[in-house]
């Protein structure tokens, strides 16, 4: 007979989370990530520019924007298991946090360029230390709240800080005649609230496991044959078939996307705008994000993955758009980079947690965020380095890519629709 299971993580009546409600914890973590993504969505909206102030080329500005994004994701196949392992998922947070809020002022300061690239490098790694931890803490919420409701919410006050950032930055930069170091040295404002908002937030609720254990949200049954394999949720289970086809997918997709620093060089440097518009053109990329995040995780709540069909599409069209002459084209493919961006960053992460469940979920955001970081590597290199040699080029290849990520969608829908044995 099967020992009679324990529900250790069940909480307490006086449990911390009944302080805030499961709404209120997103509400006032989205107030922290908006002020985080003023920080680093302002430094982001001038990466390009500032590399090629520096003496960069297109092929080293993609490869550095590639390689800071797959330190943002690659390295969470590390810092996902760690915090699964430790369960210290609010410490993880706290010091991607703070990571991120300290260098970027200090960009603005340095004229050499490999002292440049380092530090668009490290930024990186601040996301990729709290991501996981940040998501798992947010995934237990919005157990409470939907997942896609509450992930969308999250996304859209991100981006109201990717609007504020990129803004504050072009207002900067226009004052001071293109002066980068006052312009991202007034991020440090934003940078140090957001730590005191994150902290006063672990102070209220130290365990948002309870919004998720409350709504019966646990990890599935275990299984009456000793000899199968554990559960996803317990710690020895092994991440389901369909999470991995669903990385699949995910990781061709982003193969085939350009970084907005690859964008932004081209809009520099062909003179198709001032320096200090490009920051206003990522925040109105920042405001096409927030709408795609919104739809998509509305319509995600209701016909579940198969909304994710639009993201090759748009990914294709981004340089078709984007790398033209013509600059009110090349502005709608910034547009259309932002709405692909939104898909990625919401309704992306939405499905990871409906994939695998909760004592597996921050090494799942890991493993997943490591497939992406490579892939955006990938796709941040061959954007570069096909734009040097040959912008049509550029686009076949990438239009191919998004054709074949529709095909892996397809085969990863067919993949969920099997039992498993």
């Amino acid at each position: 007979m099967k020992p009679a299971r324990t529900t250790s993580a069940a909480p307490e009546p006086s449990d911390p989370p009944a302080r805030l409600s499961a709404w209120r914890f997103v509400l006032v973590f989205g107030g922290v990530s908006l002020l985080m993504d003023v920080v680093y969505e302002g430094a982001r909206s001038v990466t390009g520019p500032l590399l090629a102030h520096l003496g960069a080329s297109a092929a080293v500005v993609g490869v550095v924007t590639g390689a800071g994004e797959a330190a943002a994701l690659g390295l969470r196949l590390a810092s996902g298991p760690l915090a699964d392992r430790s369960r210290r998922f609010w410490a993880w947070t706290i010091a991607g946090y703070v990571l991120t809020a300290a260098s970027v002022p200090v960009l603005g300061l340095t004229g050499v360029l490999w002292v440049a690239c380092t530090l668009v490098i490290a930024e990186r790694v601040g996301k990729a230390v709290r991501s996981p931890a940040k998501d798992t803490l947010l995934s237990h919420a919005t157990s409470a709240t939907g997942r896609g409701r509450g992930f969308r919410v999250h996304e859209a006050m991100d981006q109201v800080g990717a609007l504020i950032g990129p803004l504050t930055v072009a207002g900067v930069l226009a004052l001071t005649g293109g002066d980068y170091a006052p312009a991202l040295g007034v991020l440090a404002l934003p940078g140090a609230a957001a730590v005191a908002r994150l902290l006063w937030l672990r102070a209220r609720v130290p365990d948002p496991v309870g919004y998720e254990t409350t709504v019966g949200a646990a990890a599935p049954e275990e299984p009456d044959s000793p000899g199968e394999p554990g559960p996803a949720g317990s710690p020895e289970g092994k991440l389901p078939r369909a999470f991995w086809a669903y990385a699949v997918f995910t990781a061709a997709t982003l193969t085939g996307f350009a970084t907005f620093g690859v964008l932004s060089y081209h809009l520099v440097v062909r003179h198709l705008v001032p320096t200090a518009t490009v920051p206003v053109l990522y925040a109105a990329a920042m405001a096409a994000d927030a709408v795609a995040a919104l739809a998509t995780g509305w319509l995600y709540d209701r016909f579940g993955a198969q909304v994710l069909v639009v993201l090759p599409l748009l990914s294709a069209a981004v340089p078709a758009l984007a790398f033209t002459d013509t600059v009110g084209v090349a502005v709608a493919g910034a547009l259309v980079w932002g709405a692909a961006v939104g898909v990625q960053e919401s309704t992306l992460r939405a499905t990871v947690a409906d994939l695998v469940a909760p004592g597996r979920r921050a090494t799942a955001y890991g493993v997943f965020a490591g497939i992406m970081g490579g892939a955006a590597l990938a796709g941040g290199a061959l954007a570069g380095v096909l734009y040097d040699v040959s912008i049509a080029l550029l686009i076949v290849v990438v239009v191919g890519i998004q054709a074949a990520a529709l095909v892996l969608l397809w085969a990863t829908r067919a993949v969920r629709s099997t039992p498993v044995h």
